[in-house]
């Protein structure tokens, strides 16, 4: 009997789940984001502006979702650039939920400053320091009051998992972050260091996301939108539905290819994409999984391995003619 490791209920949504608008320092406004990703067949928009929780739910229809979230920075010194950082996003569980967790006015330094004043927030005004103790605090206080916290951006931000795999309670970390590359030239891609938190034990799903900021046309090799995205298999195009598929972790991270079914049948993980050149199997350790690749000038469609003994975690690559990756989250091998 085939286990499905990608759900097989409802369907697919193409989701970005980092965004920035005219709410901080987006170029665009909110609905102008909506209106270019929805062109571009994006079904989820999380808005994840710099210290500013927005709900945007006005902003919905049966063909579109948004997320409600906040991106929130830790910075090692006083100038942003030349400084380490470790810098989450939250997502609000419930999409009316503006409460900010750890909050300070004075860290709203763009766009709708205005905002500041009129945040609704728990406990007292925080004081964010760059240490483990002060980062924990606020994922701890996010967790307990109904946010999935993310780590974004770990190679633009100089950190290292000897820092960040510290932290407890992130339900996931940008395996790829697109402005990072189209923005800075940092190649911010991440498996290596996603490996390293699987093998420091951390139950971590890896996103891929475009942190969009600007302006530029569609059609612009620069364009800092649809480089990175997932795919969230869901019963229905319902927030609840969404957020659970997000804590469950059906869904995938893609800078392109496209998944279309993994599952366990006996004792072989088969994996369907689009035409690709290669699949890998990565794991926890040596030999590793294995990988399959196209003859020169052909695609493979479809790559089938053994489920790897003695592994702690079984996680697949599929990449593209054009480079591109799509990665799937840490399976464990005794499913």
């Amino acid at each position: 009997m085939k286990k499905y490791l990608l759900p097989k209920i409802g369907q697919f949504y193409k989701a970005n789940l980092h965004a920035h608008s005219t709410v901080s320092d987006g170029a665009l406004t909110p609905q102008e984001l909506k209106e270019r990703y929805k062109a571009q067949g994006y079904s989820i928009l999380a808005y994840t502006d710099h210290e500013l929780l927005v709900d945007h739910s006005d902003l919905d229809d049966e063909n579109f979702l948004t997320l409600t979230g906040v991106e929130y920075a830790f910075v090692e010194k006083d100038d942003y650039f030349s400084s380490r950082t470790i810098e989450i996003n939250m997502f609000a569980k419930n999409q009316h939920n503006t409460k900010q967790v750890c909050y300070n006015p004075s860290y709203v330094i763009h766009g709708e400053k205005w905002r500041a004043e009129k945040v609704q927030y728990v406990g007292e005004l925080y004081k964010r320091e760059y240490t483990v103790e002060s980062i924990q605090a606020v994922i701890d206080a996010a967790n307990a009051n109904g946010f999935l916290v993310s780590l974004n951006h770990p190679g633009y931000s100089m950190e290292t998992p000897e820092f960040f795999g510290k932290l407890n309670g992130l339900f996931a970390m940008e395996i790829y972050n697109h402005i990072s590359f189209v923005g800075s030239g940092v190649y911010d891609y991440n498996p290596a260091m996603y490996d390293d938190m699987l093998r420091r034990d951390k139950k971590l799903y890896c996103i891929a996301a475009d942190d969009c900021h600007g302006k530029e046309p569609d059609d612009s090799p620069l364009c800092d939108r649809y480089g990175g995205f997932v795919m969230i298999s869901a019963p229905e195009l319902k927030y609840d539905a969404v957020i659970k598929a997000l804590e469950q972790g059906d869904f995938y991270a893609s800078q392109g290819p496209v998944i279309e079914e993994l599952y366990i049948d006996g004792d072989e993980v088969h994996l369907k994409c689009s035409p690709a050149k290669y699949v890998a199997m990565n794991t926890s350790q040596r030999p590793f999984g294995g990988i399959r690749a196209a003859a020169k000038g052909e695609y493979i469609t479809e790559a089938i391995f053994k489920v790897p003994k003695g592994q702690k975690y079984m996680r697949f690559d599929v990449i593209d003619e054009n480079g591109y990756h799509a990665n799937t989250r840490a399976y464990p091998t005794d499913i």
